[in-house]
């Protein structure tokens, strides 16, 4: 093997773990692979010598090469989040939870990647909580990466959790749908069958996939009761986008059940997809969503 064959695979052992951080960041797997490509341009151009850390190294400039694309991102005004529901395989429960970038590449792999709204963050607190939060990597590293203080990285880490537990959407084309699948979530939790009635369509159709296969509800009477007979008071509601269209985590006692996608049209819900089966969704949901 050349050097520059063992250069190019050193690398390669890495490209999982840059993809993993990267796609949290930028939420397309498309961009994604174009930042981690860019990484490797600048590593190849660069050269080893003088690297003592590559993993290190190349963390900071793909989150670097992340900051700048969604800063550009926000300038332009694009929300390219791609969101899928799907069905992790069987072989894939396990009775622990994987460490962050196991997770990350595995939500990859089987085609569910959740998020909690995240584009409701600045470019800064994105990098700085995804990088701190989800993949451990020290402030003083964040920092560097920023261009600010340990302490403003800390800070920016703190705002972007706390604005994320706090549920707050995003204004976007889907406003209107969110207003309706809030209405829906309320009269779930209260229990209130006539306030599901009015937000739910006549033929509306409920599908779950859950841990015995998938159950399917017709009809507005039966989902609205199905709804209402399963509202709990200790559940809690997460903003989320599935599949670009609004949808649902729910947690119960920071652990979560359920994730809904719901399609919306002429102010009533259509149809809603579900999956509820704790045990996949613990592996791949991100611990810091609760």
């Amino acid at each position: 093997m050349t050097v520059e064959e063992e250069f190019a695979a050193e690398f390669e052992t890495q490209r999982s773990y840059l993809h993993a951080i990267a796609f949290r960041m930028l939420g397309s797997h498309a961009d994604a692979d174009d930042a981690v490509q860019e990484a490797w341009l600048r590593l190849a151009r660069s050269g080893r010598g003088g690297i003592q850390d590559l993993r290190g190294w190349l963390t900071t400039v793909t989150s670097r090469i992340c900051l700048d694309a969604l800063r550009r991102r926000g300038a332009r005004g694009e929300q390219p989040l791609e969101l899928h529901v799907g069905a992790l395989p069987r072989e894939a429960i396990g009775d622990s939870r994987i460490d962050p970038e196991e997770e990350a590449v595995l939500a990859e792999s089987v085609g569910l990647a959740l998020y909690v709204v995240m584009d409701a963050l600045t470019p800064a607190e994105r990098v700085s909580f995804v990088l701190h939060d989800i993949f451990a990597v020290p402030f003083d590293a964040i920092a560097a990466v920023l261009g600010r203080s340990t302490a403003a990285a800390k800070m920016l880490a703190s705002r972007a959790r706390g604005r994320l537990r706090s549920g707050v959407p995003t204004a976007d084309a889907n406003a209107a749908a969110r207003d309706v699948v809030d209405a829906f979530l309320a009269a779930a939790g209260r229990g209130d069958v006539a306030a599901l009635l009015s937000v739910l369509a006549p033929g509306v159709e409920m599908r779950a996939q859950g841990p015995e296969g998938t159950v399917v509800v017709r009809g507005a009477d039966e989902v609205a009761a199905q709804a209402a007979r399963f509202a709990r008071p200790d559940a809690l509601g997460h903003p989320v986008l599935v599949d670009g269209v609004p949808g649902v985590l729910i947690t119960v006692r920071g652990r979560p059940v359920t994730v809904m996608a719901f399609t919306v049209a002429d102010g009533a819900v259509t149809a809603i997809r579900a999956l509820t089966d704790p045990a996949r969704l613990g592996q791949v949901v991100p611990s810091w969503v609760a």
